[in-house]
């Protein structure tokens, strides 16, 4: 019988060691030798083994939502970070070999294949165990499938399509060479994928107790189905992907690896698997209701403009009862424990490596009052995206890109605000609050997620953790010209556009970074949002709106099957409640009843509601926008300006130091030297080089 070695949970061994010819070889896994009878029939080693597989998502290099420490990915047109590296200027220049930047190709790869792996012979060798009840060995084979799709889900959003590795295990009396495997085409991935989530929700729970948060449930797998089959009916992996793209993305046998012929059933496909999740009656999107009085930190609820339809209902038919600032805030701060927030659908919880959010947070607070690196920030693309607080386009959005065809609709032709707020106009823009003295007037009366995400300057922030025994202040205006403490110098710790970033910061964040390094003492704790409910109603309201025809498809389960269709009272489903608890007014019925302007709308819903969470890097290359938006010029304020230029410093100027490209090998990640030595059969990403 095949022998193995218990290893003890330390992941970093597995790093260093782990590859695609390790991947072959069970007997790393153990330091006493023990058989698999030995492993699978105790329940004790059994879950050990399940929960090794955990420890692998944990991974700095799995998380969806990182800093600048790990992987890059978190960054595409809508955020940046300044280093003294030049880390974000090689990153967008593609200056990085097939290693990555920091050792990223290789290590992602590496610790997938690892917890597939893991996953795969636990699944091949628990039926073995007698101890478990039914529905015990049912929950572990589900969280099991589940983990082995997320595996394959990072690697396959990363490189494109992946070798999927025999689920019933190879002989290992083979030679190597014969166990090589070609990638197998994109589709092939998912709907194997598709296929094993829904195998994995029929022994998952519908939810987990306190204990549990990180681990999947019914809704997870779900959700994550629909995910992978957003991505599969997408223009890049549905039979668009640009011809140098296509003809160079084959096997060694000249089999193209993404799909040839557009086939508007899988957008169908799409559409059902998001309805699955929203039919389990499981999941909403979280709300903080209306408060009456407040202070600076957690100010009394800004009532939206009134428009004759979601003002006058309250939740979730409108948003007359609930705050939509603290309601969007809430979700990402720490502020809401995970067990209590119904729009987290999964979530790796405190499962974030050393660099998770928390990181991330260090890295936005300013430096001098918040005493963080003050190196996180957004580009004037992004921040122009968030409407109004009427629901209408800020005056001059985009104006610096007005002459780009692809920006044709997309930009105001309008001036952008002038001026500055006084101190006797406060009350005009509650919004601000009571410190808003100052600011420009390009930042007055946007919509809510605006503040819960921007770092404008002179927004203020809280620090209520502030010790005043330290000299420190809380509720202050922080502001960006020249000459500020948080402004431009000679330093790192500037955020280059004069923008920085809010999402993820609680009022009580502060740091000390220049004492301790990345001090997350007096930092909230954050959870991952992995996938939120938020996200599969975007991707149903996406899916529907690219048909043309009605579509049946049979449910997860096959227990009913789904009538499809570009029904707008089923988009208004999925956009609405994202809109309602933004507190911005609904679309024109002209935008409803149009394709292409929905499809613009719903890029730029996304573009604003999941900002920061990981998915822009992924959607522009998805939507074939990548070489467009990610080759625009990058812009932001003026940021070599003093308050004495305050216009000055307000008008978008182009920020050399934020390069902007876009070629052929930024497509996909490349895949490292090492694995393409180790297996014969895999081929390169365009763009990217073989090993001599």
């Amino acid at each position: 019988m095949k022998k193995f070695r218990l290893l003890p949970f330390v992941i970093a061994t597995l790093i260093s060691s782990a590859g695609c010819s390790k991947y072959l070889d069970s007997d790393y896994l153990f330091d006493e030798r023990m058989s698999t009878e030995d492993v699978f029939t105790n329940t004790d080693y059994a879950t050990r083994w399940l929960a090794q597989a955990y420890t692998y998502l944990g991974s700095n290099y799995m998380q969806d939502v990182s800093s600048k420490k790990s992987v890059p990915f978190n960054f595409a047109d809508d955020m940046y970070f300044g280093d003294e590296n030049d880390g974000y200027m090689r990153w967008k220049y593609g200056q990085y070999t097939e290693n990555g930047l920091k050792g990223e190709s290789r290590l992602i790869w590496n610790i997938a294949y690892t917890g597939i792996r893991q996953a795969s012979v636990f699944l091949n060798h628990i039926d073995i165990n007698t101890e478990l009840t039914d529905l015990e060995m049912a929950d572990m084979k589900g969280q099991a499938r589940f983990l082995r799709a997320y595996f394959y889900w990072v690697l396959l959003r990363t490189y494109g399509p992946v070798p999927i590795v025999p689920t019933e295990g190879i002989d290992y009396t083979e030679d190597y060479d014969a166990l090589a495997q070609a990638r197998t085409p994109y589709q092939e991935c998912a709907d194997f994928l598709s296929a094993e989530l829904s195998e994995a929700a029929k022994g998952l729970p519908m939810q987990r107790g306190i204990q549990q948060i990180s681990m999947p449930t019914r809704g997870a797998a779900l959700a994550l189905r629909a995910k992978i089959l957003l991505f599969a009916a997408s223009p890049l992996f549905n039979g668009k992907a640009p011809a140098e793209v296509a003809a160079k993305m084959v096997d060694k046998k000249g089999n193209a690896l993404l799909s040839p012929v557009y086939e508007e059933a899988r957008w169908a496909r799409a559409a059902a698997a998001a309805k699955d999740v929203m039919e389990l009656g499981r999941y909403q999107l979280y709300v903080a209701y209306r408060r009456e009085t407040g202070d600076a930190a957690y100010p009394a609820t800004v009532t939206p403009p009134e428009d004759n339809n979601f003002s006058t209902q309250n939740w979730p038919a409108g948003w007359k009862d609930i705050d939509p600032f603290e309601s969007y805030r809430s979700v990402f701060n720490g502020a809401v424990p995970a067990f209590q927030n119904p729009e987290l659908i999964f979530t790796r919880g405190q499962n974030q490596g050393g660099e998770g959010i928390g990181v991330m947070v260090v890295h936005q607070l300013p430096r001098l009052e918040g005493k963080g690196y003050n190196s996180h920030g957004m580009t004037q693309k992004q921040a122009d995206a968030y409407y109004m607080k009427d629901g209408s386009d800020l005056p001059g959005m985009n104006d610096m890109y007005q002459g780009r065809p692809e920006y044709q609709g997309r930009y105001s032709t309008q001036p952008r605000a002038t001026g500055f707020v006084k101190e006797g106009e406060l009350t005009n823009y509650p919004e601000l609050g009571p410190l808003g003295k100052g600011v420009s007037l390009q930042y007055a009366a946007r919509e809510p997620r605006f503040y819960a995400s921007v770092s404008y300057n002179g927004s203020t922030w809280n620090f209520l953790n502030a010790q005043q025994e330290q000299d420190e202040v809380k509720n202050v205006q922080i502001f960006y010209y020249r000459g500020d403490p948080n402004g431009y110098k000679n330093t790192t710790y500037w955020p280059r556009s004069g923008i920085g970033v809010k999402k993820y910061v609680h009022p009580d964040d502060i740091s000390n970074v220049a004492v301790t390094g990345y001090d997350q003492s007096r930092v909230k704790q954050k959870v991952d949002p992995a996938i939120r409910y938020a996200e599969v109603l975007l991707i149903y309201a996406e899916a529907l709106n690219e048909l043309s025809g009605s579509h049946s498809v049979a449910s997860w389960d096959g227990s009913k099957t789904h009538t499809v269709s570009r029904n707008i009272g089923e988009m208004k489903m999925g956009i609405q409640p994202v809109r309602i608890r933004a507190g911005v007014p609904d679309y024109t019925d002209e935008v409803y009843s149009d394709q292409e302007k929905f499809r613009t709308k719903l890029k730029r819903e996304r573009q604003i509601e999941l900002f920061a969470e990981g998915h822009r890097y992924f959607d522009l290359r998805r939507w074939l926008d990548a070489p467009q938006e990610e080759s625009a010029p990058v812009y932001g304020c003026n940021a070599y300006s003093t308050k004495d230029q305050a216009e000055l410093f307000h008008r978008p100027v182009e920020i050399p130091s934020l390069p902007s490209i876009f070629t052929l090998k930024m497509w996909f990640w490349p895949i490292h030297y090492d694995e393409l030595r180790r297996n014969r059969e895999l081929t390169q990403n365009p763009g990217w080089t073989n090993p001599e």
